[in-house]
């Protein structure tokens, strides 16, 4: 082999292991994204529906409640609730369900063949006792089931998420449920996605190996410092680009989410629909009717106001407009405004808040939203303190409670609890920083620490 061959070798063989390696890391990182991203999703739409299904049958006991509450028993009255009941609906498979506690189907709108049917050993298509289970679940004060069920619009059997609770008087399980093939369906598409791209990803990868190999080929040159240098560039500034691209991905999740805002429009269309029911009956009803209706306009205003907030939470125009430590203020004082005098919060900065990255003022104000986000729903404090300190080498953000605190490693072992504080962790480490969690009985503190010098933070100043 002549001496240029050999150099033309020994400089293709390295590149290509190189490439290589950073194929395999990329398409490591991309499938690991792809799957937390893919978790995330699941997780936040199936709790979205837990709480749907119980807000359903919340209102459908609701609407026979005067009913219920007569202190009457007898089939009229019954017959009645029922009828109300089967009139309830909320898409075209949306529709609720009644057994007693011997397991005989009371009511169903979609299958009324099962009315009557004693259904106690009914198995579904897996073999689990799935009315059985119904009642029990009912009998513990209302619980959620899986199982699989014939589905009105389509015929065909498919996993469906159900949730009852039971009217212990007249030994009634009223209960409703939604089919998850549309949520199967609709995460095989995200798959689908996800695969494509990595897909995409090699196939750029493989073609610049590949024009790297020509050209190192052609020119017979070793590839020099200022090719390294370049390369490293890129690879700096697709490793930015990624972590933009996760904020955009999750902001654009973020308006998607506003989908969430058709339970209150659902919820109002059931108590109308109630309403209208009553207005046909005593004058004891129709003055309920007249107080539903009062009630709808109050939750329409409601679902008003929860536009606004979710719009504002996107993306405060104050971070971009004044800086960090304005927005924080802010944050503090919108907070102060919805916990209301029980709770008292308190925003202090030190040292000179001078400019940070963009993407660095968007990491820690997410952070901060978390973390009061955690403390509203777990702690029960009464006195926070947010605590901006920016100096010469680092950026420092504590948000601190006298809340009843958490024992840090049952979360971040729980694989479906901790959700908020592994993407705070995430975020941080996007960016160079370190998160830091201590909390005991006494209270919780959240630490993010970002370096002014990190390469990252450097880059973006």
């Amino acid at each position: 082999m002549k001496l240029r061959q050999k150099i033309i070798f020994l400089a293709i063989v390295p590149l290509c292991l190189a490439i290589a390696a950073i194929a395999l890391v990329v398409r490591h990182q991309a499938v690991e994204l792809g799957r937390q991203q893919r978790a995330s999703i699941e997780a936040a739409y199936l709790a979205s529906k837990n709480a749907e299904l119980k807000h359903y049958v919340d209102l459908a006991i609701h609407a026979v409640s005067h009913l219920y509450n007569s202190g009457r028993s007898d089939e009229a009255v019954r017959d009645e609730a029922r009828r109300i009941l089967a009139d309830l609906e909320f898409s075209d498979d949306g529709y609720f369900f009644v057994y007693d506690q011997n397991g005989r189907n009371v009511m169903h709108p979609r299958q009324p063949e099962l009315v009557g049917t004693e259904m106690w050993d009914w198995r579904d298509a897996s073999g689990s006792l799935t009315i059985q289970h119904l009642i029990e679940r009912a009998n513990q004060g209302g619980g959620y089931e899986r199982y699989l069920w014939q589905k009105p619009s389509s015929k065909n059997v498919a996993p469906k998420l159900g949730y009852v609770a039971g009217l212990p008087r007249w030994g009634w399980v009223i209960g409703t449920g939604i089919y998850l093939d549309d949520v199967d369906a609709a995460l095989s598409k995200i798959d689908n996605q996800i695969s494509g791209h990595v897909r995409q990803t090699m196939l750029m990868i493989a073609v610049i190996a590949v024009l790297s190999a020509l050209a190192v080929a052609l020119s017979g040159l070793l590839l020099n410092i200022s090719e390294h240098r370049v390369a490293d560039a890129k690879l700096r500034q697709l490793a930015q680009r990624v972590v933009r691209s996760q904020e955009d991905e999750r902001a654009r999740l973020s308006r998607d989410l506003h989908d969430g805002i058709s339970q209150w429009l659902v919820s109002i269309k059931l108590q109308i629909e109630a309403a209208l029911i009553r207005l046909n009956g005593t004058p004891e009803q129709v003055q309920a009717a007249r107080g539903a209706f009062e009630k709808t306009a109050v939750q329409i205003n409601g679902v008003l106001a929860e536009v606004r907030r979710i719009s504002h939470d996107l993306r405060p125009a104050i971070l971009d407009d004044l800086g960090l430590a304005a927005a924080l203020e802010h944050l503090c004082g919108e907070w102060r405004e919805t916990a209301g005098a029980g709770t008292a919060i308190h925003f202090e900065t030190e040292g000179e808040t001078g400019p940070l990255p963009d993407v660095v003022n968007t990491v820690l104000f997410r952070v901060t939203q978390e973390a009061l986000t955690n403390i509203a729903r777990h702690a029960g404090a009464t006195e926070i303190t947010v605590r901006l300190h920016s100096g010469k080498t680092f950026v420092m953000l504590q948000v601190r409670d006298n809340g009843s605190g958490f024992n840090v490693d049952q979360v971040d072992d729980h694989p479906r609890r901790g959700i908020g504080l592994r993407n705070m962790q995430e975020r941080m480490e996007a960016v160079g920083g370190e998160l830091d969690l201590d909390s005991s009985p006494a209270g919780t503190q959240v630490t993010a620490l970002v370096p002014r010098q990190s390469s990252f933070a450097h880059s973006h100043a």
